[in-house]
């Protein structure tokens, strides 16, 4: 007997989810509040196929009698259609809780606050890279990876599935367990939508909600917080760090990225054969290295797969090199902890481009990275004055400071993204680097990190045409 499946949202990952339901024989209604030309195309390819498709409106009627509802992660938990459904008593799923249902290979899942789109696209390539059928799914965005439920309809079925799990998604997850689990980084993010990093740490531990003792989890030994997330989950637990002491089982030694396994050390591969920059990609290769090695991917097939890092749009991405100044792209860069990673990966002098949609975070701490790194920090859109008076605040009480170094000098910039680059390009001067990396979201002026990440370098390749 045909199940009824209602899927609230008709973006990527609703449109996966209607589409998987409908390959399986499901009668699928879907509903969404907007009415914008994509979403009318969605509609209209899911009607084709023998969806029921309803714009504009939630019909709770409809959605309160289906047997499964899947939930799009971009609806907040306080909108008024799931506080209806919470009333009535309906519990929903998200959209990889549902594609797991019909996953038939090993599952891999990543979290954390930073480094998860890294982690899961490198770890796919070295799989693939060691002959396996392996894919890349879930939160990634950007078009770099399809939603679980794409990767569900896979013909033959995928042996191993890495998907990046964003908090919003296992808020709502009941069935997801993954043999291998990685935490990245933890760190508050997205004040807008958790009221407390006790709220917003509890989605994130979900992840281990179905723990068996054969699963094993991968963990960042350099942050006490992500080593308490599992809780009380049963599994074997491994840790990674650049300290040996910090990363008993995957850690930097002698200046090379070295894994112990079964309590034998072997070197993988020097640091300097890593194509990705900065600090926090040796953790993200450290995290990646020891996951292949778990599922038993020779250690030469390791280091090869690492030393091959795909390139990913809009993290720390060199967009062009105009008169002597490199212009870097970081626009996933979308909270603090991310922003301060990107500027300390850089050798200065850096002209730093911070600002978008406030997030609610704290920007103060971004100033402990500026001192003998940042020349000059530009502030623009809706959080541009916020962060100017707190970075302002912040850098007062450092200049207090009989060790003291050099502190940048704040510019807020008004208008749009062109107005930002001519005046980061009339500060800039040959050897500096120019970084957008927002700590912020962008949507106070873009529909996403990627088109913003396209604007800027759009305009930096406009910039170049006029020298």
């Amino acid at each position: 007997m045909k199940s009824t499946v209602a899927i609230l949202g008709l973006g990527a990952s609703g449109l996966a989810a209607a589409r998987l339901a409908l390959a399986h024989g499901e009668n699928v209604h879907v509903s969404d509040l907007r009415q914008d030309p994509q979403t009318h195309a969605h509609a209209g390819e899911l009607r084709e196929l023998g969806a029921d498709v309803e714009l504009g409106h939630h019909d709770l009627a409809r959605i309160q009698a289906a047997d499964i509802i899947v939930v799009s992660p971009g609806i907040p938990p306080h909108a008024p259609v799931l506080r209806a459904l919470r009333d009535a008593g309906r519990a929903w799923i998200s959209e990889p809780d549902y594609a797991v249902r019909f996953l038939s290979g090993s599952l891999i899942g990543i979290t954390g606050t930073n480094g998860k789109t890294t982690t899961t696209l490198w770890l796919a390539h070295l799989l693939r890279t060691s002959g396996l059928d392996a894919a890349a799914g879930g939160n990634v965005g950007g078009g770099l990876a399809p939603a679980a439920s794409t990767l569900a309809l896979r013909e033959p079925p995928l042996d191993w599935v890495v998907l990046e799990m964003s908090s919003f998604q296992l808020a709502d997850s009941v069935d997801v367990a993954p043999e291998i689990g990685i935490v990245t980084t933890l760190s508050m993010d997205h004040q807008d939508r958790y009221p407390d990093m006790a709220t917003y740490a509890a989605d994130k531990a979900r992840m281990f909600q179905n723990a068996r003792s054969t699963d094993q989890w991968i963990l960042n030994g350099e942050q006490p917080l992500v080593l308490a997330l599992p809780g009380e989950a049963v599994g074997t637990r491994y840790r990674f760090a650049i300290d040996p002491e910090l990363g008993p089982d995957a850690h930097v030694r002698n200046g090379v990225l070295t894994l112990v396994i079964h309590g034998e050390a072997h070197a993988i591969l020097p640091l300097d054969a890593l194509p990705l920059a900065g600090r926090h990609n040796i953790m993200n290769a450290l995290a990646v290295g020891l996951a292949a090695a778990l599922v038993g991917v020779p250690f030469e097939t390791i280091a090869r797969g690492l030393a091959t890092a795909p390139g990913i749009p809009h993290r720390m991405e060199t967009v062009g090199t105009i008169r002597g100044v490199r212009w870097i792209n970081d626009s996933k860069a979308t909270n603090v902890e991310a922003a301060s990673t990107a500027i300390v990966a850089l050798n200065g002098p850096v002209i730093a481009l911070l600002g978008g949609k406030d997030k609610g975070e704290d920007f103060r701490p971004l100033a402990d990275t500026f001192p003998g790194r940042v020349s000059h920090v530009l502030l623009f859109g809706e959080a541009g004055n916020r962060l100017e008076r707190e970075l302002s605040e912040a850098m007062t009480v450092m200049a207090s400071s009989a060790e003291a170094l050099a502190l940048p000098v704040l510019h807020r910039v008004v208008g749009g993204m062109d107005d930002l680059i001519r005046t980061a390009d009339a500060l800039a001067e040959p050897g500096h680097t120019v970084l957008l990396s927002p700590a912020c979201s962008s949507f106070d002026a873009f529909p996403n990190y990627e088109v913003r990440g396209k604007t800027f370098a759009e305009a930096v390749r406009r910039l170049g045409g006029e020298g």
